[in-house]
């Protein structure tokens, strides 16, 4: 019973301070900035929900940078942040000052890269204190590959940390969905080391009081970020026009981000022709910076998915009905929320148009020879979503 141990009135405070944290994070959802639409409430308890695991994850499961392990950040039902519907994002904590490798196979996204960040000033460390991206990793003929990282000059692939160095993490965005394979691969700090598997009183205490914190944090820290881009919409802006804070962004290209307001009798239409680049995205999502359900929905396209007009522009058309154009961005019952452009290693980086109007207006708006889906080929579009899913996630 309670007070056999000497510890439970420090383990019954620490679980009661774990969940008064989270429960006073519910605030978040009430604030005058969140749409006040049924589908944005729920939203927002299911995001912070869905991140207690994650911020387990962080602050309790895997926060031992001698024993790290690499795991996936986020995932069709777990989001925050302005997740890219294309990615599996990977990732470690370290410590700077010892050496880790990573070893494995690469697999073959179109786009790859590895960022060591410093702890910092965001509830996802700080600045970014080295990087190396797509064919700057040395892969063998048979894709298998080798990353040192750590304070130690080493030939081959390798990341020099500092003492601040504080999480590795990998960025895997999938253009073919269904045809790119993702990274196998494990970390192993280098040299002797006693492994430790006690959980003691205190280290629970803290991890829970550190993951609910994080909860709260994380949050609030992303919501914060998109209501910068609330107050001006139908802009395409990039961080670094609204926001100063250095954070693990993806190197080669900074997004374009928008946000957009949509009645159900309207239709909002994004045009850009896209440069040549080694990779392009669109994502789309709701207010709380989480994309929509890209296992069923059309709420994205790529380099690869997107179908050009005949002279290389792409037309975006968020509508709440299908409107029979193969660029169709679904808000999936929302009537605000973003819009994200990226383009990695391109030329230029041009700033997409938005014109917004009444759904009846749409068809003259048009251009005259504007491509078109038909029904089963939307079937076939969102078939394809489904299976890119299961194969990059496992499930």
């Amino acid at each position: 019973m309670f007070g056999d141990n000497p510890n439970d009135a420090q383990l019954k405070a620490g679980w009661e301070d774990f969940c008064d944290q989270l429960k006073d994070a519910g605030e978040i959802i009430f604030r005058d900035t969140t749409p006040i639409q049924d589908i944005d409430r729920a939203k927002g308890l299911r995001l912070l929900a869905r991140n207690v695991s994650l911020a387990l994850q962080f602050k309790l499961e895997n926060d031992d940078p001698d024993f790290p392990e690499l795991l996936h950040y986020f995932d069709p039902v777990r989001k925050q942040g302005g997740d890219n519907t294309d990615a599996l994002y990977v990732g470690a904590p370290i410590n700077g000052e010892h050496t880790y490798r990573v070893s494995g196979t690469r697999g073959n996204a179109r786009y790859f890269a590895v960022t060591v960040l410093e702890d910092g000033n965001t509830p996802w460390g700080g600045a970014v204190v080295g990087s190396l991206i797509d064919n700057e990793i040395e892969v063998d003929e048979d894709g298998h590959f080798e990353l040192i990282v750590g304070p130690e000059e080493h030939s081959g692939n390798y990341i020099r940390t500092t003492p601040g160095s504080w999480r590795l993490t990998f960025r895997q965005f999938f253009a073919d969905w269904e045809n790119e394979e993702p990274m196998v691969a494990r970390i192993d700090r280098l040299g002797d080391m006693d492994y430790d598997p006690v959980l003691t009183p205190q280290r629970i205490v803290q991890g829970l009081a550190d993951s609910a914190a994080w909860v709260r944090e994380s949050t609030c820290y992303w919501a914060d970020m998109l209501d910068k881009w609330q107050a001006q919409p139908n802009r395409f802006l990039s961080y670094r026009q609204l926001d100063n804070n250095a954070i693990d962004a993806t190197p080669g290209g900074e997004p374009l981000i928008c946000y957009w307001r949509v009645p159900q009798d309207e239709v909002l239409v994004v045009r850009v022709t896209p440069p040549q680049a080694s990779y392009w995205a669109v994502e789309f999502g709701n207010y709380w910076w989480e994309s929509m359900d890209y296992r069923h929905c059309l709420c994205s396209t790529n380099c690869h998915h997107a179908v050009l007009e005949d002279d290389g522009e792409l037309i975006l058309v968020v509508a709440h009905q299908d409107p029979g154009l193969p660029n169709w961005l679904d808000p999936c019952g929302h009537v605000e929320g973003y819009i994200t452009v990226r383009w990695i290693g391109a030329q230029a980086y041009p700033i997409p148009a938005c014109e917004q109007m009444k759904v009846t207006v749409l068809p003259d708006y048009l251009p005259l020879e504007a491509k078109t889906i038909e029904r089963q080929a939307r079937g076939e579009q969102l078939a394809e979503r489904r299976r890119g899913v299961i194969k990059r996630f496992g499930y």
